[in-house]
């Protein structure tokens, strides 16, 4: 009770046995009347992770666990901001252990944290404390960084070739070193889009549209390099910074009015991080771009299929873009979009985000499937035939998914783009008009 306005210590009366029904019980049994501390574990891992510039906040969990059933990886394995926090806590060095190169920095922990725990800071910042201290890092990924270093892409191809895809998407590209001038859209097409053959398909199909839409646009040809978020991400800060430092220097010698891309790790670098580097630009994904413009144009087919559509999380959750994609996808006649259970801000993650794109042999050794075999599952049980998605990353990943599930004969992947240029006739049509 409080006397003279100040609260008193409660008079503590110990006694040496207590009695519960027939039994007697020394007064040790009872650990409220001793140190109840946590002495059994070294948290030095904990505060030595928390102590690098982005990881702070992984000190601020208290254990709610609401960041579990949301985190993609425990689906198929045991991971989770919670449970890496309590392996930390019981002497558990992240910057030396497998689950280090697990998340993708997805953002859904993030989403649902009272606490604000961010996984999308802390990761970054751990793994580059990994590469700077001589830490294993999966072979896989080192070839990416090497590669990244060198030509400039992920997959380690010729800058040369890196309009090669133009050749056969039936309409005039122009490339700004071969005709500079103004232009209103530069299509910064990134690496998939410019190399991988299912990604080239996307990108002769996204050319059409455009062509169809009479938009003044150009690339950057043989002068793109990768803007590198997801190379960032999987802890290369300065592997991104120096990209950034030639990206922009490339972009100042040319006028555009907008940057358009496919690709969501590539929309949020240049939206989110370059105006911190002092480049600020008007930079749209292209659905972004195509959803206020589908309606001038003049479908001569239609898609009379069941689609899905797979959110980006680095183009959703990361970005809040949710609507463009679907109003693009009705738009497409005879197509009858159907949601899968975890679609928009609970959206489950392919797996290549943070780096998983060049991952999964690491993954598959800690994990009970792929991501990616965990959403065309998904995908199939929405009663979808075609599951759409609007990420250079994905196409490959989903089919390679399908085909190891054996979902290929059930559950076709194709690019939003690829949807709307078939409506639209593709390069038949675009040829017969001339």
């Amino acid at each position: 009770m409080p006397i003279g306005g100040r609260k008193q210590a409660p008079l503590v009366i110990e006694v040496a046995d207590a009695q519960i029904g027939a039994d007697t019980l020394p007064a040790e049994w009872n650990r409220q009347l001793g140190d109840r501390s946590l002495t059994d574990y070294d948290a030095f891992d904990l505060l030595e992770l928390a102590e690098l510039p982005g990881a702070e906040s992984i000190n601020w969990c208290y254990g709610c666990g609401k960041c579990v059933p949301v985190c993609p990886v425990d689906v198929v394995g045991e991971y989770g901001p919670r449970k890496l926090h309590r392996k930390l806590q019981t002497g558990f060095d992240l910057l030396d252990d497998p689950d280090l190169w697990l998340c993708t920095t997805c953002g859904n922990c993030l989403r649902v944290c009272p606490k604000q725990v961010d996984m999308i800071q802390i990761m970054p910042a751990a793994r580059e404390a990994a590469l700077t201290g001589g830490k294993d890092v999966p072979a896989e990924l080192q070839g990416v960084f090497e590669s990244t270093f060198k030509y400039g892409n992920a997959l380690g191809q010729s800058p040369r070739k890196r309009a090669a895809w133009t050749k056969a998407a039936g309409v005039p590209v122009r490339q700004l070193p071969k005709e500079p001038g103004p232009v209103d859209v530069l299509l910064y097409v990134e690496d998939y889009w410019s190399y991988h053959p299912r990604g080239q398909q996307a990108a002769q199909a996204f050319a059409r549209i455009l062509h169809r839409l009479g938009v003044d646009w150009a690339i950057l040809g043989h002068e793109e390099k990768t803007i590198g978020d997801s190379q960032r991400l999987a802890g290369e800060k300065g592997l991104f910074e120096l990209l950034a430092e030639q990206v922009s220097e490339t972009l100042a010698a040319y006028e555009f009015a907008r940057i358009v891309t496919p690709d969501p790790h590539a929309f949020n670098a240049l939206k989110n991080l370059y105006p911190a580097m002092g480049h600020e630009y008007e930079v749209l994904h292209y659905t972004q771009l195509l959803a206020p413009l589908v309606g001038r144009l003049e479908f001569t087919g239609s898609v009379d299929r069941k689609v899905t559509l797979h959110d980006p999380c680095y183009l959703g959750r990361h970005n809040g873009e949710y609507d463009a994609p679907r109003t693009v996808l009705q738009a497409i006649p005879g197509l009858e979009l159907v949601e899968m259970g975890r679609c928009r801000e609970n959206g489950y993650c392919c797996g290549g985000g943070g780096g998983g794109m060049w991952l999964d042999g690491h993954t598959a050794e800690h994990t009970r499937e792929r991501l990616s075999e965990r959403r065309v599952r998904e995908a199939a049980e929405s009663g979808a035939e075609i599951l759409a998605v609007c990420c250079p990353y994905e196409v490959s990943r989903f089919e390679d998914g399908a085909k190891s599930t054996g979902l290929d004969g059930v559950l076709q992947v194709r690019d939003l783009a690829e949807l709307l240029d078939e409506a639209l006739g593709g390069a038949a049509a675009v040829a017969e008009a001339g």
